[in-house]
């Protein structure tokens, strides 16, 4: 799991996924990036910030990647053959500056369908099973794929730019 390196906590995420492994909720080994948080993790293991080239081996190993919404993280995670479950940063829990990550994320998945858009904490054990699902029926695996996904996102961003 990685939170970006966002300069607000984002405990919400990191503390309920903690707690979900303390539960035995999530039974696989878990690592998370934790950024700026002030939450440290008691069941996962997990560090404040990795380099981008163990991010990419931690996002190679990961049968699920769970990230914050930054398009790099979870485009990351789609290279690496994993739909990702995109858990949004929400301005109203001081996670960010407003909530681009939600509106942009939601966006993605609604035209790409390519992500698993989690925006509620309490749906996250469902998003994990949806990213296996998927994961398992071979979206996220094929490069053509992802190269397709990376073509149109790009397109979508440029149409998007021209219009601000």
């Amino acid at each position: 799991m990685t939170v970006g390196t966002h300069e607000q906590p984002f405990d919400r995420l990191i503390r309920a996924v903690d707690e979900l492994k303390g539960a035995g909720k999530i039974d696989e080994d878990v690592f998370i990036q934790t950024g700026y948080a002030t939450y440290k993790p008691e069941h996962c293991r997990w560090t404040s910030f990795l380099d981008n080239e163990e991010m990419r081996r931690m996002f190679q190993k990961a049968d699920v990647c769970i990230t914050h919404g930054g398009p790099s993280s979870f485009l990351q995670a789609l290279d690496a053959g994993t739909v990702p479950v995109v858990v949004p940063r929400r301005q109203e829990y001081g996670e960010h500056v407003n909530d681009h990550q939600a509106e942009f994320a939601m966006m993605v998945e609604r035209r790409f369908g390519d992500i698993v858009v989690v925006d509620g904490i309490a749906d996250l054990l469902d998003g994990i099973e949806r990213s296996r699902r998927m994961t398992a029926e071979g979206a996220g695996h094929l490069p053509s794929e992802n190269e397709r996904f990376c073509e149109r996102f790009a397109r979508e961003m440029d149409g998007l730019l021209a219009e601000s």
